[in-house]
């Protein structure tokens, strides 16, 4: 059971249909806000739950900035849950437009355009037509080319092949911020473990491609809202040209077909990732914000 502020508890597995049911209730736009993406990161944000008026609260204390609560899930007394969390964090953060419609008081509000999510049409992202999708088609036909593919759900029989993927992956990725102080590329290794060990228990939707029977690359989501599938995990082996738009247009066809929209998640302030997700043309970006006292 979540407990009553002033009690908080870290995430754990067995919170998993208590938060999930709030979530039900009170269905999210930004990507933070579904349980598997809580529990993957818990070791880097270290999130802890508690109710505030019947409202669920997390609060997140990463190692790389200030701690604060995500956007309350729920109606009640919205702006008492708000104050009082500001009496335990200095902020709450990631916080959506619908929601701040919400609130009444006044407070200090300002965009965090680094966590704005991209939010793209599944139909566009799948048939990739029209003169604005020409470069992300000619990669694709020369992967075709070159390569010859199977399609496949992840099942435990591809699972080591994917975590290998991931392992990979975060040595590629350490080797090329070897000049930088962080540690975001062992969080991100440690929670896309995460996310491959548990996919069954979080009912993801997935896509593995193989080549020559080896897994080079693969998806990992889930519901969002009605409307919206969230990506959590597209990852691809980076010398096989035009594998990661191969498997972008097949995800979309296949493990969110039945969604109208795919959130992509944010950039974190990376340019590179910033002009590869413009690159797809968002329907329309998710806009977040943090809120402060005034």
């Amino acid at each position: 059971m979540i407990p009553d502020y002033p009690e908080l508890k870290p995430v754990e597995l067995e919170d998993r249909e208590e938060v999930q049911a709030y979530f039900e209730l009170f269905p999210p736009d930004i990507c933070e806000l579904t349980f598997a993406n809580i529990y993957i990161w818990r070791e880097w944000e270290k999130p802890c739950l508690t109710k505030i008026n019947s409202n669920l609260c997390i609060l997140c204390s990463p190692p790389d900035e200030p701690a604060y609560f995500l956007e309350p899930a729920g109606e009640n007394n919205l702006d008492d849950t708000v104050n009082l969390c500001l009496t335990i964090a200095p902020r709450l953060s990631r916080l959506s437009d619908r929601f701040l419609r919400k609130l009444h008081d006044h407070y200090l509000i300002k965009e965090d355009r680094n966590n704005f999510d991209y939010v793209y049409l599944t139909r566009e992202l799948a048939e990739l037509s029209g003169k604005k999708f020409d470069g992300k088609r000619n990669w694709i036909r020369r992967f075709e080319k070159q390569f010859k593919y199977e399609l496949a759900t992840i099942n435990e029989a591809y699972l080591q092949d994917c975590l290998a993927l991931v392992k990979q992956w975060g040595q590629d990725s350490a080797e090329r911020e070897a000049e930088t102080a962080d540690n975001h590329t062992g969080a991100a290794v440690r929670a896309i473990e995460e996310a491959l060990i548990n996919f069954r228990l979080f009912g993801f939707s997935t896509m593995a491609v193989l080549i020559n029977g080896q897994v080079e690359g693969f998806c990992l989501g889930e519901k969002l809202n009605p409307q919206t599938a969230v990506v959590h995990v597209e990852l691809a082996s980076r010398g096989i040209s035009g594998l990661y738009q191969f498997l972008n247009r097949e995800c979309a066809r296949t493990a969110w077909q039945k969604f109208s929209y795919i959130n992509r998640e944010q950039d974190a302030g990376l340019s590179g990732l910033r002009r590869s997700k413009l690159s797809y043309h968002p329907d329309h970006l998710v806009k977040k914000y943090n809120l402060w006292r005034l």
